[in-house]
């Protein structure tokens, strides 16, 4: 009878013990995500904003390194255009409405034009009043149309600069943001009652982490 006993307490011993290593075979363990990098959206904001791209370096957002250049280079360069074309048509506008035979530089613009029909300070006898006033609104209507674009490209890249900042402080506080499978939301429905009404079933939505 005790070796009974003795038998009867091993097999239900390795019973518990096989049914004990199966379940943890069998359930599934989550494993906490773990960085080993942590972004300080502030940071980011102050990198991006001492140096244009560093901020998206600190972000390890190295691919949009070559972007923030190649905004900046593409509106610079529309600086030195415009700038460049609105220097020489003002000093040629300044130029044909002064009185000084030596100062010609209009001349260099007007290519397709006969200075004989225009200028009134080389050829007085020969000039058209209404070509000159032709010549000379068009030269001014250039001052004005580069000077215009040379503002807007100044605007553009400080507008360029102030998008690093905000892109560069956007990707470091969306950094530890989690868009994986564990996320999940379920429907469920809610009982609640308030003073002075009856009760009633509410919906509420819950969302899982």
């Amino acid at each position: 009878m005790e070796l009974f006993s003795k038998i009867a307490f091993l097999l239900v011993f390795s019973s518990v013990m096989t049914c004990g290593t199966l379940a943890q075979d069998t359930i599934p363990v989550r494993k906490e995500r773990v960085r080993s990098y942590i972004i300080d959206p502030v940071r980011s904001t102050m990198y991006a904003a001492a140096l244009p791209g560093l901020g998206q370096i600190y972000n390890r957002k190295y691919w949009k390194v070559p972007i923030v250049y190649a905004g900046f280079g593409a509106l610079g360069y529309a600086v030195t255009f415009n700038t460049k074309n609105y220097n020489e048509l003002i000093t040629a506008y300044q130029d044909f409405k002064d009185i000084i035979p030596e100062t010609d530089s209009y001349l260099d613009l007007l290519v397709n034009q006969d200075p004989t029909e225009y200028d009134p300070v080389l050829h007085p006898e020969t000039y058209n009043p209404s070509t000159e006033a032709w010549v000379s609104t068009t030269l001014l209507n250039g001052v004005d149309y580069y000077r215009k674009f040379r503002d807007l490209s100044y605007i553009g890249i400080a507008a360029w600069y102030l998008f690093t900042i905000i892109d560069a402080h956007v990707d470091g506080s969306l950094f530890d943001y989690d868009i994986s499978d564990d996320l999940n939301a379920s429907v469920l429905p809610v009982s609640r009652s308030f003073a002075g009404l009856s009760p009633g079933i509410t919906i509420a939505i819950t969302r899982n982490f």
